[in-house]
């Protein structure tokens, strides 16, 4: 059976993510952008690359379909909290970085921190008989950070689009997203809290604990594969 290396299909991630192959001795033929979805290597190991979606990746590795891949690490930890169980943490490739911060209207002047948030809810809580809504794709990181600053008065808005217009569009009064310059948030005036940081992210090489089993244990491109940061 060939190993599987799962990598980004599209964007800057995907690009880094083959140029970091290509450093650790791979070869292989680049696919042409949505016209194909492997690749076979040679050269420093012999292994397929299976081009998927960033958030699929967590996935695969969790159920051992592929045995290494690289992907956003907060999307290892928003999709599965119990990650360590069955992938192993090899690098980070220390590209990719971005943070999930909550961000607020920038007219909020007298909110300048999450602790400011409790106040923001009982207001809204007052005026319109519901708390505060906060639009963001990862529920799981959100909701951990809230419950460490003991905000409880929230309702998350699922938002799998451009979160960043979810306020204006009267869908939340917040929002929780990636944040790589802010230039995207200031121009939907929004402001990210100085203490909001929820999570900071960065691509990661990842192992399948399936790689350590009986299957794999004389496999020499698993052994060279694995050692690799």
């Amino acid at each position: 059976m060939s190993v599987r290396i799962g990598v980004p299909a599209k964007g800057r991630l995907s690009r880094n993510s083959l140029e970091w192959l290509h450093r650790r001795g791979l070869v292989f033929d680049e696919p042409e952008m949505g016209r194909r979805y492997t690749a076979e290597t040679s050269g420093s190991a012999s292994a397929e690359l299976v081009f998927l979606s960033a958030g699929e990746i967590p996935g695969e590795l969790y159920r051992g379909n592929i045995l290494f891949g690289i992907t956003g690490s907060d999307l290892v930890h928003e999709r599965h909290p119990d990650w360590r169980d069955r992938i192993e943490l090899l690098a980070e490739l220390r590209f990719g970085h971005a943070r999930l911060m909550v961000a607020v209207p920038s007219f909020w002047i007298d909110v300048d921190s999450v602790r400011d948030l409790d106040d923001v809810a009982a207001r809204f809580r007052s005026r319109h008989g519901r708390g505060l809504r906060i639009a963001t794709k990862y529920h799981t990181l959100v909701r951990t950070f809230l419950k460490g600053i003991d905000l409880t008065d929230y309702r998350l808005v699922d938002s799998q689009g451009a979160t960043e217009g979810a306020v204006a569009n009267d869908m939340s009064e917040a929002i929780a997203d990636l944040v790589s310059t802010g230039t995207t948030l200031e121009a939907n005036g929004l402001k990210p809290l100085a203490d909001g940081v929820v999570f900071d992210t960065q691509a990661v090489f990842l192992r399948s604990k399936r790689a350590l089993t009986s299957e794999y244990a004389d496999d020499p491109d698993v052994k060279e594969i694995s050692s690799w940061s």
